[in-house]
């Protein structure tokens, strides 16, 4: 998306992650995350009774294939793809030019694949992403299968700025068969719709071990803290009713990915706020049903500017604190092409860990709250409180706490579906396409 990509991208010319971060991150996670142990070569991405899992999305292979610079990431209990590769069996990003046949238009307005999902060739597209999906995921594949479609929105209320443009190809396709606005919107919905249902019904069906989802579903749309005299952090009424309108999408996925890519101008006083109700919105559709992934960054976003270590609180320890399954550190190909590092973030390691040992350890896991009334009880604005002198991170026995909104991945495949807890049912089976 040039330079107004929010996301994960594939060129890596806007949003360089810098090479000395990486051993401060394997440090901080075994610190404060406390996951250290020996994984193996590509081990599973979300393993049942792991307490928050951290997955290294970033191509830090190339430099030890090109510098001989490595980051001994499984001794911190971070996962990552086998050989540090960006593409793996643990984490597969699927990108617009590479996974099926994407409709979309370019920047000069050239339509790729019909430009709009209305004229998108849905079957071809399908054919596509089978063989897709058997080229780069082995059958036994059990780890994140993330689809990455950011040109338009499901909804066409949501196609606002230069995404408006997909309105309006929609409405002069619409009126070469004699509709009006209100059949161009249906339209688009509805083709929308299957587009990416069945892409996500299809993964699933050939990948089942996998958890399919599309990046930054949900959002929030929350980054309006210029507009308002008092910001609260909570997404827009009219976005959580659109959200709610998005329930095929949530039946049709196995995992949801929302971003907290922190704005570098969105003010320190708020991103806590920030971070904590796109999380909330998450967990409120998932509803115990998914695991819930956010994606994260090691600096701020369109930024090389590292996170301040109150920042990798509000995004990492957040994550945690709220029940989350895990989180993704992205970064793209800039982050490995040179051997020289950046000077290292003012990360305070040492008063983190000081911090943090005694609460990790005394705290008893009866004491620790669910993601669901950090969620529901704060009133507008309000956050739940922080444990004294450890912020969020204090308050959680990581290394014994069991995922809180969701029993894990192998935990609920091992167990029967009557025997898992009610409020989180884990759908075993792909749910089948709806009727024509």
């Amino acid at each position: 998306m040039g330079g107004a990509r929010t996301g994960p991208a594939r060129d890596g010319a806007a949003e360089a992650v810098p090479l000395g971060m990486g051993p401060v991150l394997a440090l901080w996670a075994w610190l404060v995350l406390g996951t250290a142990g020996g994984e193996s070569s590509v081990p599973t991405a979300l393993a049942g009774g792991q307490p928050f899992t951290v997955l290294w999305n970033i191509p830090s292979g190339r430099c030890q294939r090109r510098f001989g610079i490595g980051l001994p990431l499984a001794d911190y209990g971070i996962v990552e793809n086998q050989g540090g590769r960006f593409a793996g069996q643990n984490i597969t990003i699927f990108y617009k030019n590479k996974f099926g046949l994407y409709p979309y238009i370019s920047p000069q307005g050239v339509p790729h694949n019909g430009g709009i999902p209305q004229r998108a060739p849905l079957q071809a597209h399908l054919a596509q992403v089978a063989g897709d999906v058997r080229l780069h995921l082995r059958p036994t594949f059990s780890g994140l299968a993330v689809v990455d479609w950011e040109e338009w929105r499901p909804l066409w209320a949501q196609n606002w700025g230069p995404k408006r443009i997909y309105q309006l190809a929609s409405q002069q396709w619409a009126q070469k068969r004699g509709w009006g606005r209100r059949q161009a919107r249906r339209a688009f919905e509805r083709a929308a719709r299957a587009l990416m249902e069945q892409t996500l019904l299809l993964g699933r069906s050939l990948r089942p071990a996998g958890l399919w989802g599309f990046y930054r579903f949900p959002d929030c749309f929350n980054s309006n803290w210029a507009k308002v005299d008092n910001y609260t952090g909570r997404c827009q009424p009219a976005e959580v009713r659109r959200n709610d309108r998005l329930s095929w999408l949530w039946a049709a996925s196995a995992a949801l990915y929302p971003s907290i890519y922190l704005p570098p101008l969105l003010p320190p006083g708020l991103r806590r706020r920030y971070v904590h109700h796109r999380l909330c919105e998450a967990l409120r559709l998932a509803a115990g049903r998914l695991p819930v992934v956010a994606y994260s960054r090691l600096s701020y976003r369109r930024s090389p500017r590292f996170l301040e270590p109150a920042d990798l609180e509000h995004t990492i320890g957040e994550s945690a604190a709220l029940g989350t399954a895990g989180l993704v550190l992205w970064g793209d190909m800039s982050y490995s092409q040179s051997a020289q590092p950046s000077p290292l973030p003012r990360v305070h390691l040492g008063a983190i860990r000081g911090q943090c040992d005694s609460s990790r350890t005394s705290v008893q896991l009866g004491a620790v709250p669910r993601s669901w009334a950090l969620c529901a009880a704060a009133a507008p604005g309000a956050e739940h409180p922080a444990a004294p002198g450890c912020g969020l991170l204090g308050t959680l026995p990581l290394p014994l706490l069991p995922r809180l909104g969701w029993p894990g991945l192998h935990a609920a495949r091992a167990a029967e579906p009557r025997r898992l807890p009610r409020a989180h049912p884990w759908p075993l089976r792909a749910p089948q396409p709806p009727d024509p």
